[in-house]
C-alpha cells in the first residue's frame, strides 16, 4: 500500500498552539468563552487532511487572501465573511471522497493533494501524467488501461459531479453553522476560473464572486509555495493570470510581494495567531451556544460523509453516549465533554483514504499501521484547540481497552476515564450494529452479546451494563 500521504502528515505535525497563545484568557474571553475563530481555525486542520494537504493550508490561505483584499480595500464586512470562507472552504471535501475513490480506484486523498498542482481545465502531458499516477495504480495493466478508459470517457460529467458535490455540500455547511451568506457563496464558486474554464457552473469574470476569486488565489498560493516555494507560486499564478484568476487580484499580489511581506509568517510558528488578528470582527460564544453545538455537528457530518458506511455514525455514538452517561448520573459539564467527544471522535480519519475505509477485505498490515493512527489526528487537532483539552482526552481514547490492547496509546484501565470507558462501548455499539464493507450490520440484541463476551478485559461492564439499562439503540 502506498503510505505516502499519511507519511507526509507524521512529517508535518499538527500545529501545537505557541506559548504565547497559552497566557491566561482576558476578562472578554472569560465573559465571552470560546472564539469562533480559534475553534474553526483549529478544526480546519481535518480539512486540511481530508483534501491532502498539509496541516495549516486552510490557515495559510486565510492569510494570504487577507492580506490580498486589504491590498485591495475590501470593506470590513467582506473581509469578515472571506476569513470564514478561506478557514471553511473546504468544509465539502469529505462529500465526493467516497465517488472519487470509486472512480479512480485509488487513494483519493492523494488524488486530490496530486490535483491542487495540476491544470485540469485542458488536455496535456500534465493531465494524462496525473492519470497515469492516480488511475488504478497498482493494479494489472488490463485493469489500469481499462479503467483510464472509462475515466477519459466521461471526464467532463465526472469531473463536474465531483467538484459540485464538494461545492455545494461546503457551502451548505456554512449556512448550517451560521456563517453569512457572502461566506456560503465564496465556498459554492471556489472553482470558477475567471476564463469560464472552472466548475461548477462555468461562470466567468465578474460574474464569480469576489471572495471565491481571492480564495482561489491565495489557495493556490500556498499549495504551490508550501511544495516548491515562494518562486514558483508566483510563476504560476502570473502563467494562469486571466485564465484562472482575475489579473488585478494578481497585480496585487505583485504589489505586495514587491512591497517584501507577502510570505511574512506564512511558514513560521504563529501563523495562527496572525491570523487570530487579522479577522476584522472577533465573534465569541459559549458552549452551551448554538452556534457552538453547530459547530461540532458539522465536523462531525464532515467526518461521517467520508464513507456511505459511516453515515450518521457520530451523531448516533453521541446519542449513546449521553444515554449512557444519565444512566451513570453524570453531571451536566460532564455530559456534555462527553457528547462533544463523541461528536468529534473520528475527526482523524479525515487522513485515512477512503481505499482503507471501504475495503471489503481485511486490512494489510501497513493499512492497519494508518488507520491505527487516526485517534492521534483527533488528539493532536482538539488539542491545539483552546479549551478542547479534555474533550481530546476523551476522544482520542474510543479505541483504547482496559487490558491496554487498544490504541493508539495502548492505556490500560488506570488511564482510563470513565467518560473514556463510556465512548469506547458507545463506538462499539454502533459500529457492530451498522453495515460494513465486510459485513452486515447486527441487531442491537447481537451487538451487546458482543460486547458482554468483551468484559471485564477489555470493556467496562458498568458502562455495557448502562447502555442496556438505557434502552437507547435496542429497537
Amino acid at each position: 500500500m502506498d503510505g505516502t500521504i499519511i507519511l507526509s502528515r507524521e512529517e508535518t505535525p499538527i500545529r501545537e498552539a505557541p506559548e504565547r497563545s497559552r497566557q491566561p484568557q482576558s476578562r472578554q474571553q472569560e465573559e465571552c468563552g470560546l472564539r469562533v475563530a480559534q475553534v474553526v481555525a483549529g478544526l480546519s486542520q481535518a480539512l486540511d487532511l481530508g483534501s491532502g494537504q498539509p496541516v495549516g493550508h486552510a490557515v495559510r490561505t486565510c492569510l494570504l487572501a487577507m492580506r490580498i483584499a486589504e491590498e485591495i480595500g475590501l470593506s470590513s464586512a467582506m473581509k469578515s465573511d472571506l476569513f470564514y470562507g478561506s478557514l471553511f472552504k473546504d468544509a465539502g471535501c469529505s462529500m465526493n471522497a467516497s465517488k472519487m475513490f470509486h472512480t479512480l480506484a485509488s487513494d483519493e486523498i492523494r488524488a486530490k493533494r496530486d490535483l491542487k498542482m495540476t491544470d485540469w481545465t485542458r488536455m496535456s502531458w500534465e493531465t494524462v501524467s496525473y492519470a497515469f499516477r492516480n488511475v488504478a495504480p497498482g493494479r494489472p495493466m488490463a485493469q489500469r488501461m481499462a479503467a483510464l478508459l472509462r475515466v477519459a470517457g466521461n471526464s467532463k460529467t465526472r469531473n463536474w459531479e465531483i467538484t459540485k458535490i464538494r461545492c455545494e455540500r461546503g457551502a451548505e455547511i456554512a449556512r448550517m453553522v451560521g456563517f453569512s451568506e457572502g461566506t456560503a457563496a465564496a465556498i459554492a464558486s471556489l472553482d470558477e476560473h475567471w476564463n469560464g474554464s472552472g466548475l461548477p457552473e462555468r461562470l466567468s469574470r465578474e460574474q464569480i464572486p469576489m471572495l471565491s476569486r481571492i480564495m482561489l488565489l491565495a489557495q493556490t498560493l500556498d499549495v504551490f509555495f508550501t511544495a516548491r516555494g515562494a518562486a514558483d507560486a508566483l510563476w504560476v499564478i502570473q502563467a494562469r493570470k486571466g485564465e484562472w484568476f482575475d489579473p488585478k487580484l494578481v497585480d496585487a499580489v505583485e504589489s505586495i510581494d514587491a512591497c517584501g511581506y507577502l510570505w511574512a509568517d506564512v511558514s513560521g510558528d504563529f501563523v495562527y495567531d496572525v491570523v487570530l488578528t487579522m479577522e476584522p470582527e472577533p465573534k465569541w460564544m459559549r458552549e452551551e451556544d448554538e452556534t457552538f453545538k453547530a459547530i461540532c455537528l458539522a465536523f462531525s457530518q464532515i467526518v461521517d460523509s467520508k464513507s456511505p458506511f459511516t453515515f450518521s455514525h457520530s451523531e448516533n455514538v453521541a446519542q449513546i453516549a449521553r444515554a449512557m452517561g444519565e444512566t451513570m448520573q453524570l453531571n451536566k459539564s460532564r455530559l456534555s465533554a462527553l457528547k462533544n467527544a463523541a461528536l468529534l471522535h473520528d475527526l482523524g480519519k479525515m487522513a485515512v483514504s477512503n481505499e482503507i475505509l471501504e475495503k471489503p477485505a481485511g486490512l494489510d498490515e501497513d493499512e492497519w499501521r494508518v488507520m491505527r493512527l487516526h485517534p492521534f489526528y483527533t488528539w493532536k487537532i482538539l488539542h491545539s484547540v483552546p479549551r478542547f483539552g479534555e474533550v481530546g482526552e476523551i476522544a482520542a481514547a474510543h479505541h483504547e481497552k482496559l487490558d491496554g490492547s487498544g490504541y493508539f496509546r495502548g492505556f490500560g484501565s488506570g488511564q482510563l476515564s470513565l467518560e473514556a470507558r463510556i465512548l469506547a462501548v458507545a463506538e462499539i455499539m454502533d459500529a457492530l450494529c451498522t453495515k460494513a464493507p465486510w459485513r452486515t450490520g447486527l441487531t442491537s440484541e447481537a451487538a451487546l452479546r458482543v460486547l458482554w463476551k468483551d468484559t471485564p478485559h477489555k470493556l467496562d461492564a458498568n458502562c455495557v451494563a448502562a447502555l442496556e439499562e438505557s434502552g437507547l439503540h435496542l429497537a
